[in-house]
């Protein structure tokens, strides 16, 4: 029997159903300084305290809601309501976020629902102090007399002794009843008056697309620069090792590119790092076409025989334009020594009014071990030229790999 009961009594008073009553009571506790500020302008338009009466107090009531629509604008307003939602309304509204909305019809929902909590809060709350009480009087009226003596002379004399305790108990279920009622009610309504409307999903959508975009920017950064920077430090180490001893000015020459390389990669490492971390709030470095004879220089070092044929001005390209050609020959570049070694090298780059064509080939080696790792170059190639609306092309040529880059302009 106590387990049927307590099956029955656990919507009611169970756990989520007290945490839904305490959200209400809440609400009527910060409905509290709104009305009392409302009270006083009544008062005062209504010629002072003495004029209060049932009323002013409706008057005050409405006017103190007006209040809570207007300060539920103020974006940790909503904060607050979604974090009280959260806790303490359950399942329906756990999935809420506290930011702020983004839209203005966002901002309206949140202060319909900021207005619908105090006001169902504050009948809650005053039925939460009132009734019990009265609750009390009605049940143990058989037994002792607690009415007020201003309530004696009123009461009934006729009545059956039976009644005031029943009438106690109605309303006692009464009060549970509205509990639960706007309880339940108010958690239905969390998702739809403080939820994200689809502008605001929409916005926060783009936010954290445009996020990942540059993660990934600057994961494409930091894997051609320091990729490209591994690979020359560790061909010229091998080929320094190798002669240190039959031709040290090449070997001390094979040092120093080594000890420049390494240190421009871990400025590079350190600066993107750091954006990563929202540390600054520059950009990732980005070298150019400007700079691509020092590429060439690096790669020649680790042993390429590069060959360029430059045809127009590459001064002449957009700066994003300029920038992700120069990533497109390292990233080739850097193939061509972890996957080559030292074999040669044809860099053609073609700068017309309407398109940038670069053309990147290296002689195969067949009887080369596949380089470890990798893989993700050639991806990188292809999401930085269409990105620019460009296309790009690669595979093996004959005794050649060819990669194929065109660029409109």
């Amino acid at each position: 029997m106590w387990e049927a009961l307590s099956r029955v009594a656990r919507p009611y008073l169970g756990r989520a159903a007290r945490l839904r009553w305490l959200h209400l009571v809440l609400g009527g506790a910060v409905l509290m300084p709104y009305f009392l500020v409302a009270l006083t302008v009544v008062e005062a338009a209504n010629g002072g305290p003495s004029a209060v009466g049932l009323l002013v107090q409706f008057r005050a009531f409405g006017l103190s809601l007006l209040l809570v629509a207007v300060t539920a604008f103020f974006s940790m307003v909503r904060t607050f309501e979604v974090s009280a939602a959260r806790l303490l309304l359950g399942e329906r509204a756990a999935s809420l976020t506290p930011g702020p909305p983004i839209s203005r019809g966002g901002r309206a929902r949140a202060a319909v629902w900021y207005v619908v909590h105090l006001a169902a809060g504050a009948v809650v709350s005053a039925l939460t102090l009132a009734l019990p009480p009265a609750v009390v009087v009605l049940v143990a009226s058989p037994f002792v007399d607690l009415r007020p003596a201003a309530f004696r002379d009123a009461w009934p004399q006729s009545l059956p002794a039976w009644l005031p305790p029943l009438l106690g108990l109605v309303l006692l279920v009464v009060l549970v009843g509205v509990a639960r009622a706007a309880g339940g009610g108010l958690a239905r309504l969390a998702p739809a008056l403080l939820g994200p409307s689809p502008r605001d999903r929409l916005a926060e959508l783009e936010r954290r697309t445009a996020r990942l975009a540059e993660r990934n920017r600057l994961a494409r950064e930091l894997h051609d620069s320091v990729g490209h920077a591994l690979s020359v430090v560790t061909i010229q180490a091998g080929a320094a090792g190798r002669v240190i001893e039959t031709d040290p000015a090449f070997a001390a020459r094979a040092l120093g590119a080594i000890e420049e390389t390494a240190r421009s990669a871990l400025a590079d490492l350190d600066h993107v790092l750091g954006l990563l971390r929202e540390e600054s709030s520059g950009t990732a470095p980005t070298p150019d076409l400007a700079g691509l004879d020092r590429l060439l220089d690096q790669a020649r070092l680790g042993g390429l025989v590069v060959d360029t044929e430059v045809a127009g001005d590459p001064a002449l390209l957009p700066a994003a334009v300029s920038r992700e050609a120069y990533r497109v020959v390292q990233e080739g570049l850097t193939n061509a020594l972890r996957h080559a070694g030292a074999v040669p090298v044809r860099l053609r780059i073609d700068v017309r009014p309407s398109i940038l064509s670069l053309e990147l080939t290296n002689t195969l080696v067949a009887d080369r071990a596949p380089a470890p790792g990798g893989g993700r170059g050639l991806a990188g190639i292809a999401e930085r030229v269409e990105s620019l609306g460009g296309q790009v092309s690669a595979g093996v040529d004959g005794a050649h790999w060819r990669v194929a880059v065109e660029v409109p302009l």
